[in-house]
């Protein structure tokens, strides 16, 4: 059965020497990880993709999973197109278990998709990434990581660096930083943004495969980290 996942069209084994020779402690950590694997999923218009990104946003995926179910199947069990979706009664809308703040932006993604602050497929894959993530955080509910995410999983985008994520700072802080065995990791602990990005600098043009490696570092075990020794 066809997932919707396709590998992603950069050249990954480019990336993955130039992200060795630029920095040899990042290298450790691929060789560690192993092959890269992210796939993308681009079967969905910007709009459906953003949908199902604000459903998903701050709940468990099998309780959005069971919204968006039942939210596709008020439309006939297919995506709705926005003008659906700023037609559809409130109250079929918060049946599908949205709570207020979703429902108001998924109207407010569906109204800004309509004016063309939300691009279509066919044009958002000219844009470059900062454009992208400007126009995409003007709607209710989206911000920059969001967009982010939407240019890494979504777009193939090989060069997005999410410095804001708890998972790439994590990796980042047991690739890079100093952690002791067995002492949990907690948020005063994890580098700043600002930190991670003049590292990340040398990992340019690939920082969404360093990403994705990044947070492969927070599934090795405990060993493993502690092996990861500067260069």
């Amino acid at each position: 059965m066809d997932d919707g996942l396709r590998p992603v069209r950069y050249d990954t084994a480019l990336a993955l020497e130039q992200l060795a020779s630029a920095d040899a402690k990042l290298g450790t950590l691929i060789e560690r990880v192993g092959a890269f694997q992210l796939k993308v999923k681009s079967t969905h218009s910007p709009f459906e993709a953003l949908l199902e990104a604000i459903l998903y946003q701050q709940l468990h995926a099998n309780a959005a999973k069971a919204i968006l179910g039942r939210l596709l199947a008020g439309f006939g069990d297919i995506h709705p197109q926005p003008e659906q979706l700023l037609a559809a009664p409130e109250e079929m809308l918060r049946a599908a278990g949205l709570s207020r703040s979703k429902l108001l932006s998924l109207r407010d993604l569906a109204a800004r998709t309509l004016d063309g602050t939300v691009p279509t497929l066919a044009a958002i894959r000219r844009m470059p990434d900062a454009e992208i993530i400007e126009r995409l955080s003007q709607v209710r509910g989206i911000g920059t990581w969001t967009a982010e995410m939407l240019l890494i999983f979504r777009l193939g985008r090989p060069d997005v660096f999410p410095a804001t994520d708890y998972g790439v700072r994590k990796g980042y802080l047991l690739t890079f930083g100093k952690t002791k065995a067995g002492k949990p990791i907690t948020a005063d602990m994890l580098p700043k943004p600002e930190q991670m990005e003049r590292r990340a600098a040398r990992w340019k043009p690939w920082r969404s495969v360093a990403s994705w490696y990044l947070w492969r570092a927070c599934e090795l075990p405990p060993l493993a980290k502690g092996l990861l020794k500067e260069h």
